[in-house]
């Protein structure tokens, strides 16, 4: 009784919903025109969008099921939803995996136009439209990367043994036999920490045409491995491609749980000001469970709010030191920060610097390539204010003298070269020395890398300088100080 009163209340709610469909538009996504999106508006908008990839075995699309029949429970919760039509690929991937991509970021393009907050940008895919789905969450540039993901039953791997061979055979076509091709479209190997977006899984256990435990599971287990937020739910039975079924045995309960998930899902607001975090593995949260959580950009995410969008850029081992053994600035994460058209660049490196091997015949080159990082965001049209902060002190561990990391030369020669660059480029430096205490609660056993701890203190002190240099640059824009930080006068003027 209590389960009947339930999916008339579901229903209910879903009529309502139809109702709160404000309109519907058809838009051109591919320049042959063959790709489509139709985008349903929600009368409420909350600013939250998803792009929605239906499956079908990259042979054709169940655009009701898996579509349209979803509109409407999006709508009702204020979001803007568009069902894409991607071309098939016939082996030649990037025609869906472009679709897909451009949906994406025509969403953010016409987030004034259409109502959509740019930072809460999602894509949903089924079975192969969630293979779709996952690759442009972990294939795609930033700019036309989603914010989060939501995928039913995905297929993942691109091996034929593991998976659906006919959206294998699809995908890759000729090239299904190339096996570095294969790893690079099985989508569990293929994930980034910081980079992937939050997701959610759906699917059945007793799904014989995607296996969970070669598809769905490896992916959730790369994803928590990464650090980044997921969640996973496996019903009992429904086999594959329930969709929106209400004769699925779970159906309400799928609903229930989707939609808790967006509802804790938590973005920035559109006009957020965005944070980079620039860094080695410190930043990166090296030791830290779950970093995109509890490391120091995570943590500090939540102490800014929505106001804020933190990005979290750090890659271990990385030196400053361009002829370092792992130079920073020749790294992925280097570029997709400055793609990101930052607000503020938060910068902590120099800990791999210290190292024998790159400190010993470089140490002359530091100043010279620290100043070339601050020339290359200077030039950046987003203009952002930059702050510089100083390596923590490291213990002398096993770990620390393997790692040949040198608290002397960090010390001695690596700060005070920070604070000559500082002062040159009259920059902010967030001398972190002080902020983290030396001892097994805010560091880890290697001497090198604060715990959880450690890592709410740096945020914290970051965060409040971040705060500080916002409202220095607008006090700037209104012309009450002038670059220096110095109060200007303010002229008296007549009638």
């Amino acid at each position: 009784m209590k389960k009947q009163l339930l999916s008339l209340s579901l229903l209910a709610l879903t009529l309502a919903a139809q109702a709160q469909t404000k309109r519907t538009q058809t838009v051109t996504i591919s320049e042959d025109g063959a790709a489509t999106m139709q985008v349903f508006y929600p009368e409420q908008p909350t600013g939250r969008a998803i792009v929605d990839c239906p499956g079908g075995g990259y042979s054709h699309l169940s655009m009701q099921n898996e579509g349209t029949d979803w509109a409407a429970y999006f709508n009702r919760q204020g979001i803007t939803y568009g069902v894409l039509t991607y071309r098939m690929p016939k082996g030649d991937r990037s025609l869906p995996m472009s679709d897909a991509q451009n949906a994406v970021k025509m969403m953010r393009d016409s987030a004034e136009v259409w109502g959509v907050n740019p930072h809460d940008v999602g894509i949903m895919g089924f079975s192969a439209g969630g293979h779709l789905a996952s690759t442009t969450a972990t294939h795609a540039p930033l700019a036309s990367r989603p914010d989060f993901q939501i995928l039913f039953y995905p297929v993942i791997s691109m091996q034929e043994r593991l998976t659906h061979k006919g959206s294998v055979v699809n995908f890759l076509g000729d090239s299904r036999s190339d096996n570095q091709l294969v790893k690079a479209f099985s989508n569990d190997t293929q994930v980034r920490s910081h980079a992937t977006p939050p997701a959610i899984l759906l699917l059945a256990a007793d799904d014989t045409a995607v296996p969970p435990a070669t598809n769905a599971v490896p992916y959730y287990l790369a994803l928590a491995k990464a650090g980044v937020p997921v969640s996973m739910h496996i019903y009992p039975s429904g086999g594959h491609g329930f969709g929106y079924r209400s004769t699925f045995a779970w159906h309400d309960e799928m609903l229930q749980e989707l939609s808790s998930w967006l509802q804790r899902l938590s973005m920035p607001k559109a006009k957020a000001v965005k944070v980079a975090c620039v860094g080695n593995s410190i930043t990166d949260g090296f030791g830290i469970n779950m970093a995109d959580v509890n490391g120091y950009p995570a943590q500090m995410q939540r102490l800014l709010g929505t106001d804020y969008q933190v990005k979290n850029f750090g890659a271990s081992g990385r030196t400053l030191l361009n002829h370092g053994n792992q130079p920073y600035m020749k790294e992925k994460a280097w570029q997709e920060a400055k793609e990101f058209a930052p607000d503020v660049v938060v910068i902590k490196l120099g800990t791999n610097d210290s190292k024998s091997i790159n400190w010993g015949p470089y140490s002359g080159e530091f100043v010279r390539d620290y100043q070339q990082m601050i020339d290359e965001l200077k030039a950046l049209p987003s203009n952002p204010r930059i702050i510089l902060c100083t390596p923590i002190r490291c213990l002398k561990t096993e770990l620390s003298e393997k790692w040949l990391i040198s608290d002397s030369v960090i010390t001695n020669e690596v700060i005070p070269a920070i604070r000559k660059v500082a002062e040159k480029n009259k920059l902010t430096l967030l001398d972190l020395n002080p902020v983290v205490a030396m001892d097994s609660k805010e560091m880890q056993r290697d001497g090198v890398h604060p715990t959880a701890k450690g890592a709410a203190k740096i945020a914290t002190a970051v965060a409040e300088t971040v705060k500080a240099e916002v409202a220095k640059a607008e006090a700037e824009k209104i012309g009450l100080t002038g670059k220096n930080g110095k109060t200007r006068k303010k002229k008296r003027t007549g009638k």
